[in-house]
């Protein structure tokens, strides 16, 4: 536990000095300590150290962490692609969803939220770099996507998610991350009250940080690489 604690406050670090770097406010950034492939034990160690959110990939982990640790305080964001027939689990349990790309994904998890449950909070994930083997919607269809999440009755749209190519970069990553924090503000302009951008790992966090991201996705450089 003590050497995740030590990660998480390196991290909060790391945020800090690029947000004073490039003229950010450091607690408009937050942390989302990615826990996918880790028991729901290495979890609740995180949350003894103060770290609150957490993200999943699939929807059968969710499950389980979430029976797990339920009664604890965590607020868990789903941040991988969606498939048809995982989207009741998605929606009876996460507080986050930052993947939707497809109308029809975005319907059903409205259709499925529970009515005893706040809105979902969502972000469409955008594909910034044009990969072919990457999820995401495209900048030209986006405008079209968001008016119709923003009309699901149990969603709440709070902004975009992306995942660009990797490189080492700088200026070519901040080029990818500025492609989404445009997108975003074209939606503002269009009248949609956007305040998130999901973007940004281990590996870029300083570019996408440079760009405007308020929220950063970070998992091996908190737990480490999944033994076994």
């Amino acid at each position: 536990m003590n050497q995740i604690c030590e990660r998480i406050r390196a991290m909060h670090g790391r945020i800090q000095t690029a947000a004073e770097r490039f003229g950010r406010r450091p607690e408009d950034i937050r942390l989302l300590a990615v826990s996918k492939t880790h028991p729901a034990a290495t979890v609740a160690a995180a949350l003894a150290c103060g770290q609150q959110a957490f993200g999943e990939n699939y929807a059968s982990e969710l499950t389980e962490k979430a029976h797990a640790l339920e009664g604890r305080d965590v607020t868990w964001h789903f941040i991988g692609p969606i498939q048809g027939n995982k989207t009741r689990a998605v929606a009876e349990i996460a507080h986050w969803v930052h993947a939707v790309d497809r109308e029809r994904i975005a319907r059903r998890l409205s259709d499925q939220r529970p009515e005893s449950l706040p809105p979902l909070q969502v972000c469409i994930q955008v594909n910034v770099s044009g990969e072919a083997s990457k999820s995401g919607i495209t900048a030209a269809a986006l405008p079209a996507l968001a008016e119709t999440v923003a009309t699901l009755p149990h969603l709440q749209l709070r902004g975009l998610m992306a995942i660009p190519a990797p490189s080492e970069d700088f200026d070519t990553q901040r080029r990818a991350f500025a492609r989404l924090r445009q997108a975003r503000e074209d939606l503002i302009r269009r009248g949609h009250g956007l305040d998130t951008l999901s973007m940004g790992m281990s590996d870029d966090l300083e570019a996408a940080i440079a760009e405007g991201a308020t929220l950063v996705r970070v998992g091996t450089a908190i737990f480490g690489s999944r033994s076994g």
